[in-house]
């Protein structure tokens, strides 16, 4: 579904990304992890059409990937609501440009605040909200566009350990409802084995993709299971080979 194919970005003579690769099947759920600084963030921004200065390719079912659009739908890790506007009109703004009517608008937003568990906080204003019911929000708004992928940079770190945790089964339980595609970028490494189908470890200087590992588990997933365990810890082993000193790439163009 989404193609990643030998993309470098550039930030003057700082190489940010270089011949990084990346696939996502329809419907996948990919973590990706790495190191503060390995460009997950940078990388997240091409696939969003946030950033388009870069070399290589970046398809999205087959086509290239050209600005924002609904198609792609993306969560910050703060919920970014307007501080001016209910919730429901911090949602009804994703689709100001959506060539729907009023009533087929309507719908849909209050399809999403259901799918999120915010029914009754319409009125609310992000002041009134706590930080998961925020963090929900961002993730409705995201969602109401039915967006083919949802880019997540990492939605949860802001939360408290509980709060982050209710929310992993949240994302899980719209996953499945959804059907959409999911990226997320997250420095947690048991969050990363609990949510997602495959975990692609980034290592930096420049940043590139080292290793793809598949989670083969059934549901629920179960923490405290061995399986779980073996699979933590091959993430770790990858994460701690790519962080192995080595010296600073830095080009410089002539």
């Amino acid at each position: 579904m989404l193609e990643v194919r030998g993309v470098t970005r550039r930030f003057g003579d700082f190489v940010a990304l270089r011949d990084t690769n990346l696939f996502v099947g329809e419907g996948e759920f990919v973590a990706i992890v790495g190191a503060s600084g390995c460009g997950k963030t940078t990388l997240l921004r091409l696939i969003a059409g946030l950033d388009q200065d870069y070399v290589g390719e970046i398809d999205l079912r087959g086509r290239r990937i050209v600005g924002t659009t609904l198609e792609r739908g993306i969560v910050f890790q703060e919920p970014r609501l307007l501080p001016w506007l209910s919730l429901w009109e911090n949602i009804a703004v994703a689709l100001d440009n959506a060539p729907l009517s009023a009533a087929a608008k309507k719908e849909v937003i209050a399809a999403q605040i259901a799918l999120v568990g915010l029914t009754g906080f319409e009125d609310a204003y992000p002041a009134a909200l706590s930080g998961g019911m925020a963090q929900r929000a961002a993730i409705a708004r995201a969602l109401v566009g039915h967006p083919s992928i949802l880019l997540l940079d990492e939605p949860l770190g802001a939360l408290d350990a509980i709060t982050r945790m209710r929310l992993q089964e949240e994302l899980l339980r719209i996953w499945r409802h959804e059907g959409v595609s999911m990226i997320l970028v997250t420095h947690d490494v048991e969050e990363a084995v609990f949510l997602s189908q495959k975990v692609v470890v980034m290592d930096s200087h420049p940043g590139h993709v080292t290793a793809n590992i598949v989670v083969d588990l059934p549901a629920p997933r179960d923490r405290s299971s061995s399986d779980f365990g073996v699979l933590k810890r091959e993430v770790f082993g990858a994460l701690h080979d790519s962080s192995a000193v080595k010296p600073v790439e830095i080009e410089y163009l002539i």
